[in-house]
């Protein structure tokens, strides 16, 4: 979590501008709900280990690699644009892909409003889980 917003009551958690989590829908609606005015970002990647159920085995590492492209973006702009061309660049093959792509466009570029220098940081919860395993 990212911020310096609003304190959750009995959490000790000030100033929450942003959570990080996986797409569970419980999850998020909670997110929602006590995090009032805070962006939620879906961690990228899950997200992107969710594409290989959608495409041929033999593609999979492909149009994961392409996703990723929009992570290496240098700025918001950047960041969306690259995300509308991936989407239908692999549309052409794989209509799954675009369909998720446009459909959690927002939720996968949150920290994109965020500033540049935080964003490695943002974007995942893998290296927090990674940390926790260590």
């Amino acid at each position: 979590m990212f911020g310096d917003g609003h304190a959750v009551k009995g959490t000790g958690l000030e100033g929450v501008r942003l959570v990080v989590s996986d797409a569970h829908t419980g999850l998020v609606g909670a997110v929602r709900s006590v995090f009032l005015g805070a962006a939620w970002q879906r961690c990228r990647v899950p997200f992107v280990r969710n594409v290989p159920a959608r495409v041929p085995k033999g593609s999979a590492e492909m149009v994961a690699a392409t996703i990723r492209t929009v992570f290496a973006q240098p700025d918001a702009a950047t960041v969306r644009s690259q995300l509308t061309t991936v989407a239908g660049m692999l549309g052409r093959r794989f209509p799954q892909v675009e369909s998720m792509l446009r459909e959690t466009a927002e939720d996968v570029t949150a920290f994109a409003d965020f500033p540049v220098a935080h964003w490695k940081k943002i974007w995942s919860t893998d290296e927090i889980v990674k940390a926790g395993r260590g």
